[in-house]
Formats: structure tokens, sequence, C-alpha cells
């Protein structure tokens, strides 16, 4: 079967980066030029005696080739597309990281119930905004800056705790891995719902939270009965 593409056009001739077979570097400009995002290279996979490692060196590594290169990361970002190209030039095969707590937070919540969730906002006429896919079957939301520290109380006021259902907020201090970035022996960061090509706007969390949480409750239920 022919997999279907999932580029969509941007203005001057970009496109928003794909799932599979685009230059990280590219990516990395994209998101600075079109999205106004910072960014920042974190590690990358080499090859060693045949295998994929993490430029960490660690042969324990929990996410390789897709995790911050040293503890001043945050700092390093850039917001310039030029800039973006030459911290991938000095890094070449670097994976793409997009800081947290600037023009966005994030919402991370597994990956069934994403999708859940996805499908009743498109009912119910809900913003959804971009929305990646992760190897380890998660779903991560972007909303407007701010979202994560509200999303625990919002949650809370529904008759749910946030951590309990999987709901987790990413703020200030955090990063999302962006696609194409791959992670060794895993797969690549692939978009659930790509950034639109105009439309710049995140939706707020209030907007979000309720599908949101329903969801990650009612998926948490699901799993706790098939353990019973």
């Amino acid at each position: 079967m022919e997999e279907r593409s999932t580029v969509t056009e941007a203005p001057r001739g970009a496109h928003v980066p794909r799932q599979r077979g685009e230059r990280l570097a590219e990516a990395a400009a994209w998101y600075a030029e079109e999205r106004r995002w910072d960014v920042v290279a974190g590690t990358r996979l080499d090859m060693v005696d045949g295998s994929e490692r993490c430029s960490c060196g660690r042969a324990d590594c929990a996410w390789p080739g897709a995790h911050p290169a040293g503890p001043h990361w945050a700092g390093e970002a850039t917001g310039g597309a030029a800039a973006a190209r030459r911290m991938w030039d000095r890094q070449p095969g670097a994976s793409v990281l997009l800081p947290a707590g600037r023009a966005f937070d994030a919402l991370d919540v597994p990956e069934s119930a994403g999708f859940l969730a996805l499908a009743r906002m498109e009912r119910m006429g809900l913003p959804a905004g971009p929305v990646t896919r992760t190897p380890d079957r998660r779903t991560v939301f972007l909303v407007a800056p701010g979202g994560a520290a509200k999303a625990p109380v919002l949650v809370r006021s529904l008759g749910w705790d946030a951590g309990a259902i999987g709901l987790v907020g990413r703020g200030e201090g955090h990063y999302v891995v962006a696609p194409p970035t791959r992670v060794g022996g895993r797969g690549a960061v692939q978009w659930a719902r790509p950034p639109g090509r105009t439309d710049h706007r995140l939706p707020d969390v209030q907007e979000l939270i309720g599908p949101l949480a329903y969801a990650c409750a009612r998926e948490a239920s699901d799993a706790r009965s098939r353990l019973s």
C-alpha cells in the first residue's frame, strides 16, 4: 500500500519537516524561520562496530540520539534560521530539540489517549494545534506558554489527578524532540498533526484539557481493567 504523504506546503517554498527523509539541519531552520520556535542541537546517532550508539557515549542511554548534548542546552538554543544552520554545520546529524516554556508549552500523554482526544476534539470543533507522535507511544500537544503549570490544577478541577492518568506538562526547563529526529532502535518522531502553514496561534490549555483529561482517564481505567 502506498504511504500517504504528510508534507504540508508552507510559504516561500518551504514545507513542514517530514516524518522521514528530511535533513535535520533543514528541519531545524524551518522551525526557526517559519514557526519562530527556538531550536537546539542535541545528541546524534553514531555507528560503532556496526551498531548505532548515542553520541553521549552511554551504552545504556535511555533515549539514544535524541536528548540534550550537555547541561547548558537551553542557553545554546537559537531562534534564527541562519544560526540554526551554522549549529548543524558544526554538529551534523544532531537531533532537533525545541525548548518548551518559550513559544509553547507541551502536554505529553499516552498515544492511545492522544488519538482518542484528537478524534473528540475534531467532533467538538476544537483547535488541536500541532501534535507529535514519539516512538515510545506518546503524543505531545503543543499549547500556548504557561499551559504546563495550569494543567494539573485544571485536571484536578475535573476530578482526576494528572500524574495518575499519565498527563505530563512540559514547560520551562523541558524540551520537545522534533520531527524528523530518529531515536536509536525505536524509530522517528513524527507529526500526528503538523503545524499549519500560516496560523501560528497555539490553543490555550483550557481549550484542550477537557478532552485530553477524559481520554487519559478512560485509557488509564481500561489499562487497570486489563490487569485485573
